[in-house]
């Protein structure tokens, strides 16, 4: 292309303007390129040029050289201060020699099939002693190999396509529980449940959290153990179990072994109580337990270490203070189910179906047939309005106050 006729801006403007879809070979060297850049800026008397008049040079040697617009300012500043264009760099006179060869990796890949992948000082002593004590010569390269260039071997291309394979995830057989969502159908007493840490300090664990939530209303109970295992879990799953106002019909869990184990498993037999887990890939069969963790557990303890000693007196606050506000004074947000024009189901969330878990129990059809024996609707609605819930929120935060006090208290050293 003959582009010496194009002589002022105008030009310049009205050939861009008309060329949008057009694609300019570029040419094809480095110095073919500087050429052009060298000669468009004389010709234009580029240093003189006002800014936009500058940007519509810029444009053009954008679609005629391929560079940058970065690069082409880079380069017209050294055009503007006399300089002549050429590359600047070249490559080294010698390169790097390679020391090990793709036979040595191979070698390599060899010795830790046979022994296993062990670790980089190990290996290394073994390819020294192929050597040195056995004479192997292959091994003379790789006898003076370092630890550190030794995964460097491990990650290249030679060495991966002899060693490196990839598996499927094996499924967990276990016969306990089912692994489905719950199906509540309207009724009370289906509970997610999870397990939220208090967190470590030099290395030693903090308190354990369970956050069992109902399904259908809501409902949530904490309790709070020293140690994941039967001898402590247990009685606190219990108790968790018996502060439900209404029977218990169905325990889902994640996959952890806290849950989904022989003990619990009895336990719940004998209370004749459904045990579901959450499925593969289905990480919405235990949202509501792990939402609740964030927006109630969370916001009452923290994340920082509370060490395990003061777990019963959080278990004394649960139940005295943070489950009765939770369930009587807290308000939480239920769905509604509207299906679009493309028969997707869609949740919102409605003003006028945000509720406490206490209303939405006695909102449900039949509840009296699913609550516990001496438990009555009345009963707990006369609990609700004895506090306000400013009254039932101060009450929360003074109760919180003194117990992280005493969590903070120092022992009073020794006469």
């Amino acid at each position: 292309m003959d582009e010496t006729r194009l002589q002022t801006i105008s030009q310049l403007q009205s050939f861009l303007a008309g060329t949008a879809e057009v694609q300019f070979r570029v040419p094809d060297t480095d110095e073919a390129r500087y050429a052009h850049i060298v000669s468009v800026a004389q010709r234009f008397g580029y240093g003189r040029l006002n800014r936009p008049d500058k940007g519509v040079v810029l444009r053009y040697l954008i679609a005629t050289c391929g560079y940058g617009r970065a690069q082409l300012t880079r380069l017209l500043a050294r055009v503007l201060d006399g300089q002549g264009l050429y590359k600047r760099y070249r490559a080294p006179a010698h390169a790097f020699a390679r020391r090990y060869t793709p036979a040595d990796a191979l070698l390599l890949a060899e010795v830790d099939r046979a022994h296993g992948t062990m670790s980089g000082p190990a290996t290394v002593h073994l390819l020294r002693r192929a050597l040195h004590v056995h004479g192997d010569t292959r091994f003379e390269r790789l006898a003076n190999l370092s630890v550190s260039h030794l995964y460097n071997l491990r990650h290249s291309v030679t060495y991966k396509n002899q060693r490196v394979s990839f598996t499927k995830t094996s499924p967990v057989v276990n016969a306990i529980g089912i692994r489905r969502a719950p199906r509540p159908q309207g009724r009370p007493g289906f509970i997610r449940i999870d397990s939220v840490h208090q967190g470590d300090m030099d290395g030693t664990k903090g308190v354990y959290h369970i956050n069992a939530v109902d399904i259908v209303t809501q409902w949530e109970v904490v309790a709070t153990c020293e140690r994941i295992s039967e001898a402590y879990l247990l009685p606190v799953l219990k108790d968790l179990i018996d502060q439900f106002p209404f029977e218990i019909l169905g325990f889902h869990s994640d996959n952890g072994s806290e849950y989904i184990n022989k003990t619990v498993a009895t336990l719940l037999e004998k209370m004749r109580v459904e045990q579901t887990k959450s499925r593969s890939r289905h990480s919405n069969d235990n949202a509501l337990a792990e939402s609740k963790n964030g927006s109630v557990v969370r916001k009452a303890f923290g994340y920082s270490h509370i060490p395990q000693r003061f777990a019963a007196h959080i278990n004394v606050f649960c139940r005295d203070h943070l489950n009765p506000y939770v369930n009587l004074h807290r308000p939480c947000l239920f769905a509604k189910e509207v299906i679009d024009a493309k028969g997707k189901i869609r949740k919102t969330y409605p003003l006028e179906m945000v509720q406490t878990p206490l209303d939405k129990l006695a909102s449900l059809p039949g509840v009296d047939a699913y609550l516990r024996q001496c438990i009555t609707i009345t009963q707990l609605q006369l609990q609700a309005k004895a506090l306000s819930d400013l009254d039932a929120a101060n009450a929360l935060n003074v109760a919180r106050l003194k117990l992280f006090d005493l969590f903070n208290r120092r022992s009073k050293p020794a006469a």
